[in-house]
């Protein structure tokens, strides 16, 4: 679990501020992406779960304030007063799997401005890095088109906590499992395995590793490649002959080649020796462009394995994503900046439909009425979590808003228009209002 202590320095800094000057009042902070990265049409929002578990068991221990006390310019008076802190406030949220899109809130926080300062370095870590592996397993799931998707990202994956929110997003995408046993257990993902190729390499001969390996898991999946592909292919067909109906194997698996031609070749190999059943799994450096061409030129593979370009989220591994306050003592508060321009106070996302197809955003202030479903829900009320649905119950919801998007945006590459998204007219104004009371009085032009 992260502890409180995982921020950066400048939100202890603030704190300490805030406390020195009496700032206390409440604020909102809401976490969004500028921009989407290339070839993405849409981010998928998640991290929701581990971002309430967070605030809910937030607190500084013994430990970590012994430890702050002995750091320059940390007075012992604040020190002394994080020991009670604890997150109080509200949290809204889109719920997982939902498409969110540039500028859109996935997340709002409304607390004390330094409860809620304190957790952005957190809250940023788990929802940014959550949404681009959702957003990536989706990908690929749907380049599958039906077939098998399996996690084989952990040993790749930036970090254990990464390797387990890769094998869930995976599973929430529509993936099928994971390798990741600690996964397995943590949410009750299926779990997939069988052998690597040193397993085989420790035995005399392949076909002796094969029927050793078989007759201790008959329904196993064994890994062809070790030496010569189609040779492999050849012993599980020469094991049927040797053990008959006490043959059980699931599947071959290929994990290198080329995988479109040697699965064509072991297709008509198994089938002409009757193992029409044997199934094909294939991996070794595979994304969602790669699965979509092996898919497109009908490759006899009926399950992938996907590592390393999923658990990093090779071709699109950040978003421009940032945790900004818009509203503090009541009063909305906004930013200028060239390309980063934030409109002040605190928003609802409104989505609307038409034949059951999404067809346009419109981000409003939170006390607006707009056509169209608001997006953001209360997930957490004065520190408690509200009840949240299973990882089974995302997992359909986020199927059924896949089904709710434009064909367009479904599209690997990116799309000819982006999804429309506006400013209400009143979000609009509270801005331009702002903007004018920027700007300096004009000053006079002496005389000459």
């Amino acid at each position: 679990m992260i502890p409180a202590l995982f921020t950066d320095l400048y939100e202890l800094r603030m704190a300490q501020a805030y406390r020195a000057e009496g700032m206390a009042d409440q604020a909102v902070f809401e976490l969004a992406y500028r921009k989407l990265p290339d070839r993405r049409n849409y981010i998928l929002a998640a991290g929701l779960e581990d971002v309430l578990r967070f605030l809910a068991r937030f607190r500084f221990t013994a430990d970590e304030l012994d430890w702050l006390r002995s750091q320059t310019g940390f007075p012992d008076a604040f020190v002394s007063s994080l020991e009670k802190l604890r997150f109080t406030g509200d949290v809204y949220a889109v719920p997982e799997g939902t498409p969110v899109f540039p500028n859109e809130p996935l997340l709002q926080v409304v607390a004390p401005i330094t409860e809620a300062q304190l957790v952005e370095t957190a809250l940023l870590n788990m929802v940014h890095f959550q949404s681009l592996a959702l957003t990536k397993a989706d990908r690929i799931v749907r380049a599958a088109r039906g077939r098998q998707v399996v996690d084989f990202g952990s040993r790749r994956a930036p970090g254990g906590d990464a390797a387990l929110s890769v094998a869930r997003a995976t599973y929430l995408a529509g993936g099928h499992g994971t390798s990741n046993v600690l996964a397995g257990r943590t949410w009750g993902i299926p779990i997939f395995g069988t052998m690597a190729h040193s397993y085989i390499q420790a035995h005399e001969t392949e076909a002796g590793a094969f029927e050793a390996f078989a007759s201790l898991f008959p329904e196993t999946t064994l890994l062809v490649d070790t030496y010569e592909t189609l040779e492999g292919v050849q012993l599980v067909v020469d094991l049927k002959k040797r053990l008959g109906n006490r043959f059980r194997v699931s599947a071959v698996r290929l994990d290198s080649g080329d995988l479109a031609a040697l699965a064509r070749e072991a297709r008509r190999m198994l089938d002409e020796a009757g193992l029409r059943t044997v199934t094909i799994f294939a991996s070794s450096g595979l994304d969602e462009y790669q699965i979509a061409h092996l898919v497109e030129a009908g490759a006899p593979i009926d399950a992938f394995g996907v590592g390393t370009k999923l658990a990093v989220s090779a071709d699109a591994p950040e978003l421009d994503m940032a945790y900004k306050l818009v509203e503090y003592a009541g009063k909305g508060r906004f930013k200028l900046s060239r390309g980063k321009t934030l409109h002040p106070g605190r928003k609802q996302v409104f989505r609307q439909m038409r034949d059951s197809r999404m067809t346009g955003d419109t981000i409003g202030r939170f006390d607006e009425s707009l056509p169209g479903t608001p997006l953001l829900r209360l997930s957490m009320l004065a520190g408690e979590i509200q009840p949240q649905p299973s990882l089974e119950e995302s997992r359909h919801y986020m199927q059924d808003q896949i089904a709710q998007m434009p064909d367009k945006l479904l599209s690997l590459a990116a799309a000819a228009t982006p999804y429309p998204v506006d400013f209400s007219k009143r979000l609009t104004e509270d801005l331009e209002s702002l903007r004018s009371r920027t700007k300096p009085d004009p000053q006079p032009i002496p005389a000459h």
